[in-house]
């Protein structure tokens, strides 16, 4: 069981915070690129409890920093971005990308002290057309990880956006938790009716996986097994990894295709950001032996979200349509009679709500975990060992901040291999077959 102190050292990630301190050691994303215009209006951004602008110049760089201007902490939200700087309109002070204050207009000159006064600003690079910052204590940030998405053009790659209004853990754990895609995403689906071979036909036809877990450098990952059929010749594989502070790479389609990674961003301690940064790849829809859907999925891995208008606040941005203030849209006839087992459409959305109906910060001291839940359970205490162990050497190598060329080994899906191959030899030839790259494991 997990305990209350456990519980909020996993869960508190604002300044000073032992786990606010783990995920500053990594590269974070805040926005899209086209969020954040040349000379536009700065973007409220919220991130480990910090909030934040974000602004463009008249050179196409982005300035990360503090919304409290250094001189009296007026909000620099309501600053003029102009000339390669943001200024604040209570005094005029004006700072450029990095918080250096390059004008003090109501100081005389012989008075001027700008070359003293920085902001607290932080290092920002763009990505397949995300922002991402820098956060910690380093001069020098680490490298960016070597994603097997940097060898794709940014026209092949697809990043969508979702925040939850709950804690960050909530939503990563429902990605780590396989066995509930066989009820919440599938309960309704007649299995008679599903395509043999067909990953969803084997998700629901047996909802009660076997696991394999193992150890890797970046973290955790783990296969639910289930043979394809009565004589047993093949195991099917659903694979999915837990890359430490904040990111999976979910099985959303077949390991010889998909290339993505999936980050939890905490805003604060009840909010999250999820970016999905995917290759694009041809939009699967999983239909029925008749042609039609299977009710409630909708498409994998997008089930069409909708979105209220973004607004300015700082938890105003990629908010679902459906959401708790509307019990998600849960239709009780379909979830009586429609074949849609939770009543709620969409296969983010069902995730949203999940996560949602553990309220904003989940109380863990109340589970009763039990044998499916082994991957949640082993996520848990590899974050907690994180944690504690920078706490106690702040000196501590985290996995992969200073070794980019670790995050080659990861993929994650669906495939199948013959029963009794062993899971990493067969896990070893998927990537070495697809991904080119031979995975690094953990020392055992």
């Amino acid at each position: 069981m997990t305990t209350a102190r456990e519980n909020e050292i996993l869960t508190r990630v604002g300044p000073g915070t032992p786990m606010g301190d783990v995920m500053r050691q990594y590269w974070q994303p805040i926005a899209m690129s086209d969020e954040v215009k040349t000379d536009g209006d700065p973007v409220r951004i919220m991130i480990l409890g910090e909030p934040l602008i974000a602004f463009r110049d008249s050179s196409g760089r982005v300035g990360v920093m503090d919304h409290r201007c250094a001189h009296r902490c007026a909000s620099l939200f309501f600053g003029r971005n102009e000339k390669d700087g943001i200024r604040c309109i209570y005094h005029g002070w004006k700072f450029d990308v990095d918080g250096n204050c390059v004008d003090m207009p109501n100081v005389p000159k012989n008075q001027d002290v700008k070359h003293r006064v920085h902001a607290k600003a932080y290092k920002a690079i763009e990505r397949y057309g995300v922002i991402w910052i820098y956060m910690g204590e380093r001069q020098v940030p680490p490298p960016f990880p070597d994603y097997e998405l940097n060898d794709l053009p940014e026209d092949e790659i697809r990043v969508q956006l979702i925040q939850q209004e709950y804690n960050w853990l909530q939503g990563l754990e429902n990605d780590l938790d396989t066995s509930h895609f066989g009820f919440l995403h599938l309960g309704g689906a007649d299995v008679g009716d599903l395509v043999p071979g067909d990953t969803m036909y084997y998700l629901a036809s047996d909802p009660i996986p076997q696991f394999h877990i193992e150890e890797t450098p970046l973290g955790l990952m783990y296969g639910a097994y289930r043979p394809t059929d009565e004589a047993n010749k093949d195991t099917h594989w659903r694979l999915a990894q837990l890359v430490v502070p904040c990111w999976v790479i979910p099985p959303a389609g077949m390991l010889a295709e998909q290339i993505m990674i999936k980050g939890y961003v905490p805003m604060d301690d009840t909010h999250t950001m999820v970016f999905t940064i995917q290759r694009k790849m041809a939009q699967q829809r999983s239909r029925t032996k008749s042609g039609k859907p299977i009710p409630g999925l909708g498409f994998v891995p997008s089930a069409g979200n909708e979105y209220k208008p973004n607004t300015t606040d700082w938890f105003g941005r990629w908010r679902l349509t459906n959401d708790a203030s509307n019990d998600w849209l849960i239709d009780r006839e379909a979830q009586r009679n429609g074949g849609v087992f939770s009543g709620i459409s969409g296969l983010n959305v069902q995730d949203a709500a999940i996560g949602g109906m553990l309220g904003e910060l989940s109380d863990r001291t109340l589970e009763h975990l039990v044998s499916s839940d082994a991957m949640i359970v082993r996520a848990r205490r590899k974050m907690l060992a994180l944690v504690e162990g920078l706490a106690a050497d702040k000196s501590m190598k985290l996995p992969g901040v200073d070794d980019p060329g670790v995050y080659r080994g990861h993929r994650a899906g669906n495939f199948i291999a013959p029963t009794g191959k062993p899971f990493r030899e067969a896990y070893e030839e998927q990537m070495r077959t697809h991904a080119n790259a031979a995975p690094r494991w953990a020392a055992e």
